[in-house]
């Protein structure tokens, strides 16, 4: 399952259910932000990228939610990451937070696909 930059840099917009990250037209996968998919890999839940012009983080996480088929979309900005799922009002993701640690990052991938799987999250540190 662990294909490096072909799993984590999914771009194929297939059916496969998976989690969306929405991107911004322009917009890459910076290497910092790497460890948020590796945290999705290690828990075994797909990942794929999807472009999305919403403006607001929120509002783009939301709406890569509701285009995976797992219900579970990501949205960042810099350092600025939102995990939203479908059945959750817009203005209120899962989680709302700034990160700069790689681990912590991990961490937020992993609770991304632990929600898919309905399991416990793993704890973040408060920030």
């Amino acid at each position: 399952m662990a294909k490096k930059e072909g799993s984590v840099m999914n771009n194929d917009d297939s059916q496969r259910p998976s989690i969306v990250v929405g991107l911004e037209n322009g917009i890459t996968i910076p290497d910092s932000v790497k460890p948020l998919f590796y945290g999705i890999e290690e828990e075994q839940i797909p990942v794929s990228i999807r472009k999305i012009n919403v403006n607001d983080t929120v509002e783009r996480a939301y709406q890569s939610a509701l285009a995976s088929r797992l219900s579970v979309g990501i949205a960042f900005e810099g350092d600025h990451f939102i995990v939203h799922y479908k059945n959750l009002k817009e203005s209120q993701p899962l989680f709302d937070m700034t990160i700069n640690d790689k681990k912590q990052l991990r961490i937020l991938g992993a609770n991304a696909a632990r929600l898919v799987k309905g399991i416990p999250f793993k704890e973040i540190a408060n920030r």
